[in-house]
């Protein structure tokens, strides 16, 4: 008995998958072509001549191809674009009015979402609408949906701190959260929540408040109280917090965690916050470089941490 199916497993994904069809665009003959395929296909005679003039210009153009310095040139016009090198933009990295007006028409969330997106890649004109925009996405009731949080967690990854910033601005708008002093007192308060996870998410709110200068000195003082907690998971949501902030007050804190500490985990995340994470500007960083070489002079200090150095 013939065991073989009638159709092949990628002949059925074809048939079930749009994405693997030929689109019209590409001439196909089918339902969805607009040829009509009941019809005989006849060249036209102005198409016709076309196609003989591009055989003739092939031709000539053999014996050119057959050097050596022709063919050298051909082969580094056919090679394929490596991973090495500079960068290659696809486009002009720039906010067109075209797409600023479709923006418009689209639900707050669509917007957050490209712009987003948009200011990871360098658009120029991104944070600029984010900026015009994060008070009304507030208000509009943004959410903080799996796709919006990973875009977040991009964008404070970037090189620049102006996407972080503008990632701060939103993760505040899709909490709902209006930068005034009163939030700082709410969340100052649920920091001293008995539930871990309330405990954490108020510290790295406070940070995030303080970065966007909502009582960014209170702040500070309040995430320094908490690096002294007994339970390392809130030392390690204080110093990532403060790393949030970003100010010259945050460096000697920092630079004492990474040193005392008894916790791995939050010295490391102490020396993140210096070396790379967080809103520290490049001058800021460096002002910690003479602590840190004094580190690594300590013998008091442990393999792994003197590694961090």
């Amino acid at each position: 008995m013939d065991s073989t199916p009638e159709h092949s497993p990628l002949q059925s994904a074809v048939a079930q998958d749009p994405r693997l069809k030929p689109t019209p665009d590409y001439g196909s003959l089918g339902p969805s072509s607009d040829v009509h395929s009941g019809k005989p296909l006849h060249p036209q005679p102005g198409r016709l001549r076309s196609i003989a003039a591009i055989t003739a210009g092939i031709l000539c153009a053999l014996p050119f191809i057959a050097s050596s310095t022709a063919r050298a040139a051909w082969e580094q016009f056919s090679e394929y674009l490596t991973l090495q090198g500079k960068p290659q933009p696809a486009s002009p990295a720039i906010m067109s009015q075209h797409e600023i007006e479709r923006l418009d028409r689209q639900p707050a969330q669509k917007q957050a979402e490209l712009l987003l997106e948009r200011a990871i890649n360098h658009y120029e004109g991104a944070n600029d609408q984010i900026a015009a925009r994060v008070e009304h996405w507030r208000r509009a009731h943004l959410k903080l949906t799996p796709h919006l949080t990973a875009l977040i967690t991009a964008a404070l990854n970037s090189n620049d701190l102006r996407v972080r910033a503008a990632a701060i601005e939103i993760d505040l708008a899709a909490m709902n959260l209006a930068k005034v002093p009163s939030n700082v007192d709410v969340f100052a308060k649920e920091a001293e929540s008995q539930d871990q996870s309330v405990r954490n998410w108020a510290l790295w709110t406070l940070g995030l408040l303080g970065n966007r200068g909502v009582d960014s000195e209170r702040v500070t003082q309040i995430l320094i109280a908490h690096l002294r907690d007994s339970n390392p998971e809130s030392r390690h949501w204080a110093v990532e917090a403060l790393g949030l902030v970003g100010t010259d007050e945050t460096i000697a804190p920092l630079l004492q965690v990474f040193h005392d500490d008894p916790s791995p985990m939050v010295r490391e995340r102490a020396a993140c916050s210096l070396a790379q994470s967080g809103m520290l500007n490049e001058q800021q960083r460096r002002s910690a470089i003479p602590q840190l070489l004094n580190f690594a002079d300590d013998p008091s200090l442990d393999a792994q941490t003197h590694e961090w150095v």
